[in-house]
């Protein structure tokens, strides 16, 4: 089922990133960050309510809200920073540079999380990594 739910991330981000290009023009980057980050949050929240799981937040640890709060935090400046380059370069070159952070995050997995480093995640990471090397190239 992950596979499944991850596909769809796949789809979606990519939707996100032509929606964003097309609705970012002539619009501040900053602003449409913002105004994407509240329907994210509404979706969210909303998704949170309607499952029944609001409760759950008395649960959480402080360990886990430092870490979701740092999370919080990495993913606004990436949107920012990702809104920005879409807005000022192509989305066929900014794409795939903002989508090397699969190999920052495989690197990042065995380092910090110390992940099995296996020959074909070694061999992924560097066929993505050539890969975006020849897509970003003009």
């Amino acid at each position: 089922m992950w596979i499944l739910y991850a596909m769809l991330s796949a789809v979606f981000a990519a939707l996100t990133s032509i929606l964003a290009k097309i609705g970012i023009e002539k619009v501040n980057s900053n602003l449409a960050t913002a105004i994407r980050t509240i329907v994210v949050l509404i979706m969210a929240w909303g998704i949170v309510f309607m499952t029944g799981k609001q409760n759950e937040v008395t649960n959480i640890g402080t360990k886990s809200w430092v870490f979701l709060g740092l999370s919080g935090i990495a993913t606004g400046l990436s949107w920012l920073f990702y809104y920005k380059a879409l807005q000022i370069g192509d989305a066929s070159r900014v794409v795939p540079i903002d989508k090397f952070s699969v190999v920052i995050s495989i690197v990042l997995a065995f380092v910090i999380l110390k992940e099995a480093v296996t020959l074909k995640t070694v061999l992924g990471g560097l066929l993505i990594t050539i890969g975006t090397f020849i897509l970003i190239l003009k």
